[in-house]
């Protein structure tokens, strides 16, 4: 029979190393294609199979974090980042805005670019964001209309 200190030691110990096991998220940015190229998903389906899972406290992870995230923005008519009139880095994070996960935020900014951010956490969560922007968008868009009549 072991002793009772044994127990508590090695109950500990497992306890740490699931602690230590982190979320694996897919990491990208749009603005790292090459021209013609989209490996992070901003105009067409994200390919899971042109980036890897990145653990998220390790040091391959851009951003160290306990939670996935995607953050999608889509500037109007004219707007351009990198000759790209839409943006999408997939990544790590550590703190939310709103403090939750599972969750989507959204709004539109001083310059009307319509901006998204997801969280999520379990492993490679992070692979949509279309499905929630077609619709946001639309509604997004729509207000802005009305809005600046």
């Amino acid at each position: 029979m072991a002793p009772h200190w044994f127990s508590g030691f090695l109950a500990l110990w497992i306890l740490l190393l699931r602690g230590s096991e982190g979320i694996r998220c897919y990491q990208c940015s749009s603005s790292e294609d090459g021209e013609g190229e989209d490996t992070c998903g901003a105009y067409r389906h994200y390919d899971t199979t042109k980036n890897t899972l990145v653990e998220c406290n390790s040091g391959d992870s851009v951003t160290p974090g306990t939670f996935c995230m995607t953050v999608t923005k889509q500037g109007p008519r004219g707007f351009i980042w990198d000759g790209r009139w839409r943006q999408v880095i997939r990544r790590c994070g550590s703190v939310s805005e709103t403090g939750v996960t599972g969750v989507c935020n959204w709004g539109i900014d001083e310059n009307s670019v319509y901006w998204e951010e997801c969280y999520c956490s379990t492993d490679g969560c992070n692979v949509a964001s279309s499905y929630h922007l077609s619709g946001a968008l639309a509604l997004a868009s729509l207000l802005f209309l009305v809005w600046r009549r």
